[in-house]
């Protein structure tokens, strides 16, 4: 290679690479962007998470709600409440309602944020409708729960002491994608119960904290429908549930979802699923894993049975 050439490689080959990154960071900002976003609360965004297990605090704040529409969607959304009180670290169940009023089944994608901005890094979801596109039937109302909580560090923050109310705002988008979406349906209290749903919401929240055949921070749930309370080989229960003196069953396991502490005061679970449409899916999706462990043994057999 002439030196002449050499010269000329040495300043388009940096330029080449330059070009290339420059290209990914532009196919990847939107994404990076928002994990940005998630991270430090920039622009309002919340925080999604599993669980909420922090220390309920005695201090409060007011949280506000907004909702609107865009236009090309005939919906109706609105929220079921104007505004809760609620103590910082509280876990707190709020309502939607979403009307379609068009003859056609639409698919919408609602879009969201809380204000000031700055609060977002405190403000944790733990179930919502808005991460998922929606489609919602001809004339089809619902109600569709958000589940949140206000981290207690809000109140040890000095840049939020002049913050009285969070407004948690939804816009509500005709979606640009409606092949995969889900049917808002599911949150309609007079469908059966939903295993494949219940799965899906176990999957979600529940395996932060527990496994179906490990125990991790709670005792693994593998075959739990008729097992004495607080039996699991291996883990370290509560004195509470210990003495409980009964086996799991759909009732049982509904009210432990719904309020373990109040279910069972002195017991050591400090997370509860305080939709009702949410515990009966994954009461239902237990009960079916469940029968399915227990009959696993016997079809097992009958295969050997059949193969001799």
């Amino acid at each position: 290679m002439q030196p002449r050439q050499r010269r000329n490689l040495m300043v388009v080959a940096p330029c080449i690479v330059a070009i290339g990154i420059m290209c990914v960071l532009v196919a990847y900002s939107p994404t990076l962007y928002r994990m940005f976003c998630a991270a430090t609360g920039l622009a309002g965004t919340t925080q999604r998470v599993a669980d909420d297990l922090a220390t309920v605090s005695k201090q409060t704040i007011r949280v506000a709600f907004d909702t609107s529409v865009a236009p090309g969607l005939p919906w109706r959304f609105d929220p079921d409440q104007n505004a809760v009180t609620v103590h910082l670290g509280e876990q707190k169940l709020v309502y939607f309602t979403a009307e379609n009023l068009s003859d056609q089944s639409i698919v919408g994608h609602a879009t969201f944020n809380v204000t000031p901005l700055r609060t977002g890094i405190y403000f944790n979801k733990i179930q919502c409708f808005c991460f998922t596109e929606e489609r919602l039937d001809a004339h089809q109302k619902v109600d569709m729960p958000v589940v949140f909580y206000v981290d207690p560090a809000f109140g040890k923050d000095p840049d939020m002491r002049d913050i009285a109310q969070i407004t948690l705002g939804y816009t509500f988008f005709r979606s640009a994608d409606p092949k995969n979406a889900r049917d808002l349906s599911r949150f309609l209290a007079t469908n059966p119960p939903d295993p494949a749903y219940g799965r899906q919401f176990f999957n979600e929240q529940c395996t932060a904290c527990h496994a179906l055949d490990a125990n991790k921070y709670g005792p693994k749930l593998g075959g739990v429908f008729g097992r004495r309370a607080g039996s699991a080989p291996g883990y370290d229960y509560s004195a509470a549930l210990k003495k409980a003196g009964f086996a799991w069953s759909a009732d049982s396991l509904n009210r432990w979802l719904a309020d373990p502490r109040k279910f069972i005061p002195g017991v050591k679970m400090p997370v509860s699923v305080p939709d009702p449409i949410a515990r009966r899916d994954i009461v239902a999706y237990l009960q079916q894993e469940s029968e399915q462990r227990a009959n696993a043994p016997k079809a097992k057999a009958a295969g050997r049975g059949s193969g001799s």
